[in-house]
């Protein structure tokens, strides 16, 4: 399975480098086939040229200039239409994800599930560096998300995520066109019907440049975008799930993950059904316990 990385960069020439350059070595190092997006938000800094240095020297590496305004989602959106994987990730150039946990993730969707979720705050996961103010907010807002949809997962406002083709493919229109294109795609992807799990992941501060998610700025447009998602779910009758697309085409049934499991996703993560509903968890087992498989199906 090819795997594409969309990296946006904003003035990020101090940190973009390492971090193309560790995912670079850790997908390399397991044999993956990959590429990686490295997405211009206009910078005017340097970030452009530091990667088309880097893209010389590997033609994996592409740098592309977002043709739309500068935002968060225009450059992500930029990347999920010009990347060629089976499965794409979404990453930071800040350094702030961790390219061991881009393994675990590309592990899970070769296992076959439609979504790899992060969470830096289940047990083997955490955060490094968090701002104090931010991490109340971010607490708060992923409650509410939590309560609104009635699921388990806590970190939907992270952006570091990764998912199959089709998912992608069926998410579309994407309309965010800030970070909270962070929420769009994985509620999208959940009340669609594709299966998911949840890995816990690590998360460190950035050591150089400036955040440029601006928390005042971005509160109506989450609310808009959890509204959008809410108001799908539950008015559009279905119209947009898996399932019942393929309800509709006369499969008389469907189930997350297929028939095979990856064995390197096994040691690192325990599998458990989320009540029938086509979505699955996630969280560490114990050293040596292995991996427990309970794949969820969608009564048709």
């Amino acid at each position: 399975m090819k795997l594409s990385v969309v990296i946006p960069a904003r003035d990020e020439a101090g940190s973009v480098g390492n971090t193309v350059s560790e995912i670079v070595d850790a997908l390399a190092g397991e044999g993956i086939d990959y590429e990686i997006l490295v997405i211009d938000d206009g910078s005017s800094d340097g970030t452009f040229a530091v990667i088309s240095r880097l893209a010389e020297s590997d033609e994996r590496i592409r740098c592309i200039r977002s043709s739309d305004r500068n935002g968060f989602g225009f450059a992500v959106r930029a990347g999920l239409e010009q990347y060629t994987g089976d499965s794409v990730a979404i990453m930071m150039a800040d350094g702030s994800d961790s390219p061991e946990d881009l393994l675990t993730y590309h592990r899970l969707l070769t296992a076959g599930y439609g979504c790899a979720f992060g969470s830096r705050f289940i047990p083997g996961g955490g955060t490094h560096r968090y701002p104090l103010f931010k991490l109340v907010v971010n607490r708060i807002v992923n409650i509410g998300i939590r309560l609104a949809f009635g699921y388990q997962y806590n970190d939907t406002t992270n952006a570091f995520k990764a998912y199959r083709r089709e998912v992608i493919d069926n998410v579309q229109p994407l309309i965010s066109r800030h970070f909270n294109l962070t929420v769009e795609i994985p509620l999208k992807a959940i009340v669609r019907g594709h299966s998911y799990a949840i890995t816990p992941i690590n998360w460190s501060n950035r050591t150089t440049g400036t955040s440029k998610l601006r928390l005042q700025e971005m509160g109506s447009r989450y609310l808009f975008i959890v509204l959008y998602v809410f108001f799908e779910h539950h008015l559009s009758k279905g119209d947009y799930r898996v399932a019942d697309q393929l309800r509709s085409a006369g499969r008389a049934g469907w189930r997350a993950g297929g028939a095979a499991v990856h064995p390197a996703a096994e040691p690192a993560v325990s599998i458990e059904d989320d009540g029938g509903s086509g979505c699955v968890s996630a969280t560490p087992t114990s050293a040596g316990s292995g991996c427990e498989r309970r794949w969820p199906t969608l009564s048709m």
